[in-house]
């Protein structure tokens, strides 16, 4: 009787399932051509203050503030609450910029004191260097601040790059991702089973590959992060074994005045074996710490919400 019950149960999940992804999707699709209508800078505000109130009814607001507290043991319950109320608000800014991707990234060289965006001089002279040494480069990012960013200043200031991403489950949602990425945000390649070869044939053909690497992977090598174990997707330093070139990590951070700091970090040397070879474990490593000091300076900016530690 059991065991029919449990058969009965799967099979109305398993019916069930395709209205709910199609309810879902039709539901992203309305929300992001809806938002498009309405001023960006509000409507992100408007986003942050929803996020902020309803996050706590969903049990990722439990799995933030298990990460936020084992990661920072030295700071109060308080400063927990204030940072995972902020990691909210990201979100909501995050979902409400995405919608108007095709127009957020907006810097004028001329006259920077005016732009919302805010670039560096180091990082110019480092993108410079990226843009025409002739080179192939990875690029790593972390789910930091707004994410989706860094491919668009690639687009914007000249840089041919080739971005891996990972498609939603749900295709309706999927189609509408994939058409406003699509704008201005160069090369996608989705994850798959072939996405390596892809990336691999990219930088041999002189191109940048950039990828998000901050996210627990099922089958990666094992790295320290914040203290803890947890695992790395190695794919960046394993293409680094098929086409040696240089590391570099970018981040976009929110500042006050719904402006945006871009910065790209210096290389990040690979760690290599005794022979020359690049030691994947150690490689992942270094880019790991790099992920951490950019989070503990900007912990309110961090996707929390997820298993990092498992």
């Amino acid at each position: 009787m059991l065991r029919l019950f449990l058969r009965t149960r799967a099979r109305i999940r398993d019916a069930i399932k395709p209205a709910g992804e199609a309810v879902v999707g039709a539901l992203t699709i309305g929300l992001l051509r809806t938002t498009r209508y309405f001023d960006p800078i509000k409507t992100a505000n408007l986003f942050a203050k929803i996020t902020q109130k309803i996050g706590p009814l969903f049990r990722e607001d439990k799995i933030g503030r298990a990460n936020l507290t084992a990661a920072f043991p030295e700071k109060s319950p308080e400063e927990i609450e204030t940072i995972l109320k902020g990691v909210w608000g990201n979100l909501g800014r995050f979902a409400a910029e995405f919608a108007h991707l095709d127009h957020v990234w907006e810097h004028d060289p001329a006259h920077p004191e005016l732009s919302r965006i805010e670039i560096p001089e180091r990082t110019h002279e480092l993108f410079a260097q990226l843009r025409l040494d002739g080179k192939p480069a990875l690029i790593f990012a972390a789910h930091l601040g707004n994410w989706e960013l860094p491919a668009l200043a690639a687009v914007a200031h000249g840089l041919d790059a080739t971005v891996l991403y990972r498609r939603p489950n749900i295709e309706a949602a999927n189609r509408i991702i994939e058409e406003i990425r699509a704008v201005k945000m160069g090369t996608m390649v989705a994850a798959s089973h072939d996405a390596p070869v892809k990336l691999a044939h990219a930088l041999s053909d002189g191109q940048h590959v950039a990828m998000l690497v901050d996210q627990w992977f099922r089958n990666g090598v094992e790295v320290d992060f914040f203290g803890r174990k947890t695992n790395a997707n190695p794919m960046l330093a394993r293409l680094l074994r098929q086409v040696d070139c240089p590391i570099h990590g970018v981040r976009i951070i929110r500042l006050p005045g719904h402006r945006f700091r871009a910065e790209l970090s210096e290389e990040v040397k690979a760690v290599r074996t005794a022979d020359g070879k690049v030691d994947v474990q150690g490689t992942m490593q270094a880019v790991t710490s790099v992920l951490e000091g950019w989070i503990r300076e900007y912990p309110d900016q961090w996707l929390w919400l997820h298993r990092r530690w498992r």
